[in-house]
């Protein structure tokens, strides 16, 4: 019994030289390259000093001067139309209504069809709604509006007219089309009345049910 503790505790021994010899040079290598290692590198600056080397919105030119955004284009003005009489001419549509405008400057007299615009557009809201260009323009009684409209019923035609107003402004000054443009009168409206599906009363009304 003593003889095989004896070879069991040889062999553990014999086992166990190896090991430590291999963990050694490991531990010998691990020490040179921990004291070779550099610091943890510092986070990158830009060249402006800054964190992470990003330019704020504020900077953007380069150290030599030249812009990192891209080219700025600005906006182009675009030329005056006048036809021979010194009128400024433009078509509007609204639902079914087209509308031929001639705009000169005047009094702020507006001619609808040969009629006053209020004889032909006698509710308020409709000739609040062709002044409207005028308004935002501060352009109200600067210049004289004859127009023909057809087509449609009183608000589509007075859509029409506003819309043909706010283009010819436009062609007349272009410096105010920035400003015309920004409120949407140079967009023609695209709604229009929804068309009536066969089987309903209407676009969607259905018909009366009946039980019985």
């Amino acid at each position: 019994m003593s003889d095989n503790r004896q070879s069991l505790s040889d062999l553990g021994a014999i086992t166990a030289a190896p090991a430590a010899a291999a963990e050694a040079p490991a531990a010998d290598a691990a020490a040179p390259a921990a004291e070779g290692a550099p610091a943890a590198a510092p986070q990158r600056e830009g060249r402006d000093g800054r964190e992470g080397g990003r330019r704020g919105r504020e900077e953007a030119v380069n150290d030599h001067g030249v812009s990192t955004q891209g080219p700025q284009i600005a906006a182009v003005l675009r030329e005056q139309q006048l036809d021979k009489q010194g009128r400024a001419y433009a078509t509007g549509r609204r639902k079914d209504a087209v509308a031929r405008v001639w705009l000169k400057p005047g009094t702020g007299k507006i001619v609808v069809n040969g009629r006053d615009q209020e004889v032909y557009f006698a509710r308020p809201t409709l000739r609040l709604v062709i002044n409207q260009v005028f308004d935002i323009t501060d352009r109200r009684g600067q210049y004289d509006v004859i127009c023909t409209v057809s087509g449609g019923g009183l608000s589509g035609q007075a859509g029409a007219v506003r819309h043909g107003i706010s283009t010819a402004l436009t062609r007349y000054e272009p410096a105010l089309r920035s400003a015309v443009k920004k409120e949407g009168f140079l967009t023609r409206d695209p709604r229009v009345v929804e068309r009536k599906k066969y089987g309903r009363a209407k676009a969607r009304r259905s018909f009366q049910f009946s039980k019985r």
